[in-house]
């Protein structure tokens, strides 16, 4: 029975995580001939909860952070079991700064100078595909204001 009671219980939990992940606005983003898919997190509510909790992340899928602002954004791992990759982007999608973040840390990961975007893609991806600052993302018009 406590068995069955877990595993109802997990289950739960996943779908809630799952659900709340469907529900925000996808777009598609592009790093030279590579397609990302990025969740959209434009509001405080979103942006705070970020990807926290997720265990997993298809290969070319991400979230692109839109803040109302260019400012010197911080990020951390708090809740955040997936080790993930950031770029910090300027408001024409041009990459300021990488970083590698180690899950369930609280280490803040914050750019030199002011980004508007950060993209947060799975662990090694920039550097897989070879991207640096001075690469562009394409497809930050499509993107709604923040707020």
């Amino acid at each position: 029975m406590l068995r069955k009671l877990l595993f109802v219980g997990l289950l739960a939990a996943s779908t809630i995580t799952a659900s709340a992940a469907a529900e925000l606005p996808v777009v598609e983003l592009t790093a030279g001939f590579h397609r990302i898919e990025a969740e959209v997190a434009a509001n405080q509510a979103d942006r705070s909860q970020g990807l926290m909790h997720r265990r997993a992340m298809p290969q070319n899928r991400g979230m692109i952070f839109v803040f109302p602002v260019s400012a010197v954004h911080c990020f951390w791992m708090k809740n955040t079991p997936l080790p993930l990759a950031i770029a910090f982007l300027d408001e024409k999608g041009v990459i300021v700064h990488i970083d590698e973040m180690a899950p369930e840390t609280e280490t803040s990961h914050c750019p030199p100078r002011s980004a508007r975007f950060a993209l947060e893609m799975n662990t090694g991806w920039f550097k897989a595909k070879g991207l640096k600052p001075g690469a562009v993302i394409g497809g930050i018009e499509r993107l709604p204001a923040g707020r």
